[in-house]
Order: structure tokens, then sequence, then C-alpha cells
């Protein structure tokens, strides 16, 4: 504060600049250490308009650099102080960010009043280190549990995931040594009898999150989130593996796929819960000539998160078979998920998933067309193709004729066996 106890001699104009003379005050004293009150007349002189300054009223050049150095000294400051905090702020930021999620009635929201950003759900979640956490439980899975101790743990699994021992081969529960074998558990024969009459099956026990026809080569994981076809195939396979069609520069990749003249490509999501009988078998007569495996992330596929995370099984490490039945392109894409590192494919030994180290966004191919076999893998309907460790997705990309029909809704429960859809 300035306090003048002289009268100024020239009153100052009705438009006073407080900054300009706080900041020049301020500099007078540090230099020559005069009173207020010739440092209030300076003051009078400089803003207002006379020979304190150059000719016509303006400020000289040596005033101007007075009156702007102090400003620019302090924004650089300041700028220097901002860019030493940054980083502390980073370093700060995850556990602020859970704290900021798990703290309940908003403890933690006026730290976004003052500038501070939470990291985004998705972004706090792909930080998860899921691969890792999925081998230690598959290490875990392979522990051989004591006898006394079977039946508390597995009778606790059986409670919490409402699971059906009734239905099972072996229902003695102390017959299972470990949690991985309980998990792979086989079924009675007459405990899912196939359906005969309808051309496609449903591969395996879950729920049912989309199905239908693709379109503008995007596929829907569950209603109103899209993922892109060629993302989740990968690039065309060779001509020498299945029929395409030849490529022209005007067909889409979904184009490429459809082999025959007025047949359209369809899909289907299941989801196994981990409560679900774990294994996976063929949904109709078809031979598989290619596998293509992508190693990724082991996100949860839970219908929740699949509608929170776009793109999601494009992320997640999936096993892609491909071949073809009576109608064309037919396909059945296992896709891993948290604690589901370990996908099995029965006839392919070479397939080894949830590998320490991969290369983001590479993808290994086998083709099982040969010299000696020419046809690929023959399966039929029904038959055993693979298992998960403890439940994840299943989708079905085929080719049919337009008159194909889905007998299903969104969201319903089915089991191995039943009618996916017929012509």
């Amino acid at each position: 504060m300035v306090r003048c106890y002289k009268a100024l001699s020239n009153p100052p104009p009705s438009c006073y600049n407080l900054h300009k003379v706080k900041i020049h005050v301020r500099r007078l004293r540090s230099g020559n250490g005069g009173s207020s009150s010739c440092a209030g007349d300076q003051h009078s002189q400089l803003d207002s308009p006379g020979p304190a300054g150059s000719a016509g009223g303006t400020p000289n050049r040596r005033t101007r650099f007075r009156l702007q150095f102090p400003q620019l000294a302090l924004r650089r400051r300041l700028g220097q102080l901002s860019c030493m905090s940054r980083p502390a702020l980073k370093l700060r930021s995850w556990p602020l960010t859970i704290l900021y999620y798990l703290l309940p009635f908003g403890a933690l929201k006026p730290l976004t009043r003052v500038g501070w950003r939470p990291v985004s759900r998705v972004a706090l979640y792909k930080s998860v280190p899921t691969r890792l956490l999925s081998r230690a439980w598959g290490r875990l899975n392979q522990v051989e549990l004591p006898t006394w101790l079977r039946k508390p743990v597995y009778s606790l699994y059986i409670w919490t995931f409402g699971v059906n021992m009734k239905e099972a081969a072996v229902e003695d529960l102390h017959h299972y040594r470990n949690l991985s074998e309980f998990f792979r558990r086989k079924l009675k024969p007459q405990a899912r009898p196939v359906c005969c009459l309808h051309s496609v099956i449903s591969p395996s026990d879950g729920k049912i999150l989309n199905f239908g026809q693709v379109k503008n080569c995007e596929v829907e994981q569950v209603k109103g989130v899209t993922y892109s076809l060629e993302s989740f195939l990968g690039p065309r396979i060779s001509t020498e593996d299945l029929h395409f069609r030849e490529a022209s520069p005007g067909n889409s990749f979904q184009q490429q796929l459809v082999t025959k003249e007025g047949n359209e490509l369809y899909h289907c999501v299941i989801y196994l819960a981990p409560g679900d009988y774990h294994c996976f078998h063929s949904p109709t007569d078809w031979k598989v000539s290619h596998r293509r495996h992508f190693p990724g992330s082991l996100m949860s596929v839970n219908p929740g998160v699949a509608r929170w995370i776009k793109e999601l099984f494009c992320h997640n490490e999936r096993v892609v078979l491909t071949g073809d039945w009576k109608h064309g392109f037919f396909s059945l894409t296992a896709v891993g998920a948290t604690n589901v590192g370990s996908i099995r494919i029965y006839f392919d030994q070479d397939l080894h998933t949830n590998s320490p180290f991969y290369s983001k966004g590479s993808y290994n191919d086998f083709s099982f067309v040969s010299n000696n076999n020419k046809e690929g893998i023959p399966m039929r309907k029904g038959e055993h193709l693979g298992e998960f460790n403890l439940g994840s997705t299943i989708v079905l990309i085929f080719e049919a004729p337009k008159d194909f029909k889905f007998h299903l809704k969104a969201g319903q429960k089915i089991r191995f066996g039943e009618a996916l859809g017929s012509l």
C-alpha cells in the first residue's frame, strides 16, 4: 500500500492504472529508498501527460521497460514453477485417481476445482497387468489341493457361481485334484443333446450378447458398441487356404469374405460366465483350414466391461479358426479374458497362449492345409473343439444365404447343442 502525506499537484486521471502504480512503487523502493510521498509524486507524473514521458504524453522506452519488466519476470517465474510441479503431479495422479473412484461421497472431488483431473477409468483399467495376473492364476489352479480341502473350496465356488454338478460326468468333488481340473470338468453324454434339425448350434453354454447380420464391416460386441471386422479377424488370408473371391479395388473386406453370390455375412457372440461349462464344440459340419493367434491384453469380457471399452475383442488375446462349410466362409474365434490366458485347441498342439513376451499388434498364422491334407481339419457338429480355463467369449462369423434366420433373443441363456439358427 502507498500512503500519500502530501497533496498531489496534478490530480490523477479518472482511469488510474493501479497495477502499474503498485509495481512501479516497489521498483522505486528497492532502487533509491525514497519516501512514499516522492514515489506518489513520480507516479502521478508518469501516469499523467507531461514532461516525464516523451513528447506527446507517451512514456519513453526506459519507462515502458520499468513498467513491464516485473510482469514478464513474474510470468517467467510462474512458468518455471508450473513446469517443475508437473512431474510430481503426474507421479501422484495414479494413487489419487484410485482413491478418487473408490472413496464415497466424492471425497476428492474438490481437487478437480483446482485443476487436477483424474485418469479415465478405461486408461486406469488398461494399466492393470492382467496378463501377469492371469499367469499367476493359472499357476495357482495347477496346485494340487489336499483331499480334506477340496470339498469346501469347490462347494464355495459352486455356491458363488451357481454350478450344476448333477450334469458333470463325475459328481464327486474329491475326484478333482486342483481347480483347473474342476473348471474343465466333462458333462454326461445325455446332459447336452445336439439338435440335428438346425444347421448351426451353440458351441458352448453361455449368454447371447449379440447376433445378426454384419453391416459396413462392423460387428457389434454388445448393443451400440461395435468393432472392425478386419481388426478382429486380421488381414485377408491367402487364397491357398480359403476360397476367397479375387480381390478387386472396389471390394471391401466384408465382400471379400463372401464366396457365393447372394449370400450375406452373419455373426453371433456368446459370453461364457465362470459358472458355465468351459469346453466348446463345433457348431456345424465344417473344415478348419487356418489358425491365427493374436497375443494381446486379457481384460474382462463381462458385458458391463464390453459396453465400457470400445473394440474390446480386438484388444484381447484370441484364437481365430477359419475355414468353410456348405454355404461358404465360416470362422470361430475364442477370445481370452482375465484369468483365462490359456486357450486350448485339441487338434492344435503348437498353439501356446498367454506368453510372457509378445509384440503388440502381431499375430501368428498356421495352416492346416498341406500336401498330404488339402482339405484341412474336418469337424462334425457337436464334436469337441477346445476349452477355456475359466470362461470367456465365443464369436461366430459365417456366410449364409439371405433367408438364414436366428432363433435367439439378445440376453438369453443358451446351452451347448441348442439351435442358433437355420435356413
